[in-house]
């Protein structure tokens, strides 16, 4: 039982180390909607891949960073909020990426899509995990890296211009390595739920930290308990990883926004 769960435990760790700050930065720039755009996007890409017949990560990784670019422009040339456009886009590339997909089921073989909307843990192999570390670090390599602009440039824009930095680029980091979290978890959390494991962790981090880096640290850690506490659920109730472990990690919130209020 232990050999059978490790793999995905273990992927599932090292993706929180990732989606606990990166998640953050989501949140302190309320950029939720965003997450869920890409992540929506990804099914789209999954069903081209499928037609070209080839590797999923890397369709994914190229249409959601394209995406990903093209929205940074837009949040830099136009006027008004994008929440609208963001919210069309997401529904309509995920209703596009489904048809497609029962298209090409009926033309060719049956396509079940579900571990790609809910994700399966529990599929992880040795090969998965080498390209979920090597894209974990590379992800906190640019974050580390970039650290101190990327916060100035979230807390004060001003003061991050002021200072020389160039906030178009900050926001494009930030999607960009969104992106490549969004296309290398795809198959393991699912297009429906890796927003849930970048948003949650962090949102209930908010209510413990008195710092962003105290923040990063605690969200990780919800991260990290949520996703043991659904693989356990998931082994001795049989219930689907993924959900479970999404489930977990709103039970922690909802015990954050207690202690709010309470304490």
């Amino acid at each position: 039982m232990f050999e059978l769960i490790f793999p995905g435990w273990l992927a599932g760790i090292i993706l929180s180390l990732t989606t606990g700050p990166l998640g953050s930065f989501i949140v302190w720039r309320r950029m939720s909607a965003f997450g869920d755009t890409l992540s929506h996007s990804s099914l789209l890409a999954l069903s081209i891949s499928f037609a070209l017949d080839v590797n999923s990560f890397y369709i994914i990784f190229l249409l959601v960073s394209v995406l990903a670019i093209i929205l940074a422009y837009l949040e830099e040339l136009l006027p008004f909020s994008l929440e609208t456009i963001l919210s069309i886009m997401s529904h309509s590339s995920l209703s596009l990426g489904i048809v497609f997909i029962s298209l090409l089921s009926s033309n060719y073989q049956q396509i079940d899509i579900s571990n790609y909307l809910f994700g399966d843990l529990l599929a992880v192999t040795e090969s998965d995990l080498l390209i979920i570390i090597i894209s974990s670090i590379i992800i906190l390599s640019f974050l580390i890296y970039r650290w101190n602009s990327i916060l100035l440039a979230t807390i004060s824009e001003e003061l991050a211009q002021i200072d020389g930095i160039n906030i178009f680029y900050v926001r494009l980091t930030i999607m960009l390595m969104t992106a490549l979290t969004i296309a290398v978890s795809i198959k393991f959390v699912g297009a429906l739920l890796i927003t849930s494991l970048l948003i949650i962790p962090p949102a209930t981090a908010q209510h413990f930290s008195g710092s962003p880096e105290k923040m990063v640290i605690i969200a990780i850690i919800a991260s990290v308990i949520s996703v043991t506490g659904g693989m356990l659920l998931s082994i001795f109730y049989n219930t689907p990883a993924s959900p479970s472990i999404v489930l977990c990690s709103s039970f922690l919130c909802l015990f954050s926004n207690i202690k709010k209020y309470f304490y």
